[in-house]
C-alpha cells in the first residue's frame, strides 16, 4: 500500500490500523493516543478559528478497538493514553499523569476541582537501561505538566483530543531506541514529535481529513532537532 505521506522520518498510512497492522507492527516502540471508549461527541468549537466542528471519535464506543490494537502489539514496550474513568489496558505496568493546565473540560460542576489530567499507561516489557540501579539512569517523576493546545484560536488545537507536541517529545525521549508506531495518528502530534527528535515513525489514521492535517504539519521544516519546534 502506498503511504499517504512519506519523508525521511515519517511514514503515514490512511486506513484502519487493524486492517493495516502489517505496516506498523514491525516498529520498535508504541506511542499511541487511541480511542478511550468515552463515546465522545462534541460540537463545542464548531465555527471558531482553528475549531474542528461536530465530532465523533471513530472506535470510541468502547475499548474494543484500543484493546485489539494493543493485543496485536503484544508484550513489547509501549505508551498509551487513557482516562481514569475507563478501564485501564490489560498488563499496565505503571501510570504516568499528564497535567494539562486550565484548558480542560467542565466536568461535574458540583465538584470544586476541574478535570485537568489524563493517564498514560506504560505497557509491555521494556529493555534494561544503562545505570538503572538505585538513583541512576536518568529516571524522572511520572507527572508531566504541559499546557494542552488551546481550542478556537489561530494555530490552536487541530483535533478534539490533540496532545501537545512538547509532551510527546518528552515521552518519546524516554522510550527505547528505534522506530515509533502510532496506529491512531489523529492530528499527528506523535509523528511531528518523533520527527523533531530525529526518530523514524510509522502512523496510521482512519480519517482522511486528519491525514491532510498530518501531512501539512510533517511537511513543514523541523526547526530544532532537540525538540523546540512544534
Amino acid at each position: 500500500m502506498k503511504p499517504y505521506y512519506e519523508d525521511d522520518y515519517v511514514t503515514l498510512y490512511h486506513g484502519d490500523c487493524l486492517e493495516l497492522r502489517d505496516y506498523w507492527l514491525d516498529a520498535d516502540v508504541l506511542v499511541t493516543d487511541p480511542p478511550y471508549g468515552m463515546k465522545l461527541k462534541s460540537g463545542r468549537f464548531n465555527g471558531k478559528v482553528g475549531g474542528f466542528g461536530d465530532l465523533t471519535i471513530a472506535g470510541d464506543a468502547d475499548t474494543t478497538v484500543r484493546d485489539a490494537a494493543l493485543e496485536a502489539w503484544g508484550n513489547r514496550p509501549g505508551l498509551a493514553f487513557g482516562r481514569w474513568s475507563i478501564e485501564r489496558p490489560k498488563g499496565t505496568k505503571q501510570v504516568l499523569i499528564w497535567e494539562k493546565g486550565d484548558h480542560t473540560g467542565m466536568g461535574d460542576l458540583n465538584i470544586p476541582w476541574r478535570p485537568s489530567t489524563e493517564e498514560i499507561y506504560v505497557l509491555g516489557k521494556w529493555p534494561a537501561r544503562p545505570n538503572s540501579g538505585r538513583g541512576g539512569g536518568g529516571r524522572v517523576a511520572p507527572v508531566y505538566r504541559i499546557m494542552a493546545p488551546t481550542p478556537g484560536k489561530e494555530n490552536g488545537r487541530l483535533h478534539a483530543t490533540e496532545k501537545p507536541v512538547a509532551l510527546m517529545e518528552r515521552l518519546i525521549e524516554k522510550c527505547p531506541a528505534g522506530v515509533v508506531a502510532e496506529p491512531f495518528a489523529g492530528s499527528g502530534a506523535t509523528l511531528v514529535a518523533a520527527k523533531n527528535l530525529g526518530r523514524k515513525v510509522i502512523g496510521v489514521e482512519l480519517v482522511e481529513s486528519n491525514c491532510e492535517i498530518i501531512a501539512k504539519r510533517c511537511a513543514q521544516e523541523v526547526l530544532d532537532i532537540f525538540g523546540e519546534a512544534s
